[in-house]
C-alpha cells in the first residue's frame, strides 16, 4: 500500500531507490548464498553468463518488436525514454523476480522440512528482505509503462511463485534443493541487467547536480535497506 499510494507519485526518483536494491539483492544477498552452497563455481559463472546473455536477448527481441510495430508508421519516435520502449525492463523484472520467488519458496519448504521453528524463521527473513525488493520491483513496472492496478497484478502473481516452489520443494526436495543455487544465480543476472542496462542509462540522462544527488543518496538508501534487513537474520 505504501508503493500504491506514495512512491507511485515519484516513479523517477524512485528507479534510483530501485537500481540500489536490485544491486544489493543480487551482489550481496542472493549470489552470495549461491556460491556459499558447494555447487560448482565454474557451472554457477557459467549460469551467471547464461543469464546476462539471456536477457540481453530478451530485450532485443521486444526492441526488435517494438521497431518493427512502428515501421512506415510515418511518425517520428524519439530516442529518449519512452513507456513503450521502457516495457522491455517491465517483463524482464517480472521474469528475474518470478523465479527468485521460486527458490525462496523451495528454501521456506525446506527449512519447515528440517524444523517447524527454523522454517518460521526463515520465513520471516524472506519477507524481511523481499519487502524492499516488491517495492524496487513495483516502481520498475511503473517505470515501464505498466498501470499501478496492472503493476499490482503482475507483482502479486510473480510473488505467488513463492507458493509452487514450496509445494515443488515439499514433495521434491531432494531433487529441487541441488537447483536452487543455479536459479539464485540465474535471477541475480536478471537484476543485474535490468539495473545496469535499462535503469542506469536512464539516469544518466538527467545529469545535473541537481538530479545527481538525489540519485546517489537513494541508491544509497536502497543499498542499506538490503544490507541491514538481510544481516539481521
Amino acid at each position: 500500500m505504501f508503493s500504491f499510494t506514495l512512491l507511485s507519485k515519484m516513479v523517477e526518483r524512485m528507479v534510483s531507490l530501485s537500481v540500489g536494491i536490485m544491486l544489493s539483492t543480487a551482489l550481496l544477498h542472493a549470489l552470495p548464498e549461491a556460491f556459499e552452497s558447494g555447487a560448482d563455481t565454474h557451472k554457477l559463472f557459467a549460469t551467471l553468463l547464461g543469464g546476462l546473455l539471456a536477457f540481453f536477448m530478451l530485450e532485443k527481441l521486444a526492441i526488435l518488436r517494438h521497431s518493427h510495430h512502428h515501421e512506415g508508421d510515418g511518425h517520428h519516435h524519439a530516442h529518449g525514454h519512452d513507456a513503450r520502449e521502457a516495457g522491455k525492463s517491465g517483463w524482464m523484472i517480472l521474469i528475474g523476480d518470478g523465479m527468485h520467488n521460486f527458490t525462496d519458496g523451495i528454501l521456506i519448504a525446506a527449512a519447515f522440512l528440517a524444523n517447524p521453528e527454523l522454517g518460521i524463521i526463515t520465513g520471516l527473513a524472506i519477507i524481511a528482505h523481499e519487502i524492499p525488493q516488491e517495492i524496487g520491483d513495483f516502481i520498475v513496472l511503473l517505470n515501464a509503462g505498466f498501470s499501478r492496478r496492472r503493476a499490482y497484478i503482475f507483482n502479486l502473481l510473480c510473488s505467488l511463485m513463492a507458493v509452487a516452489g514450496g509445494l515443488i520443494g515439499y514433495y521434491t526436495l531432494d531433487q529441487a534443493s541441488g537447483l536452487i543455487p543455479y536459479v539464485l544465480v540465474f535471477a541475480s543476472s536478471g537484476f543485474l541487467y535490468i539495473a545496469v542496462s535499462d535503469l542506469m542509462p536512464q539516469m544518466q540522462r538527467r545529469a545535473t547536480v541537481r538530479e545527481s544527488v538525489p540519485q546517489v543518496l537513494l541508491i544509497g538508501v536502497g543499498v542499506l535497506l538490503v544490507v541491514f534487513l538481510t544481516g539481521a537474520h
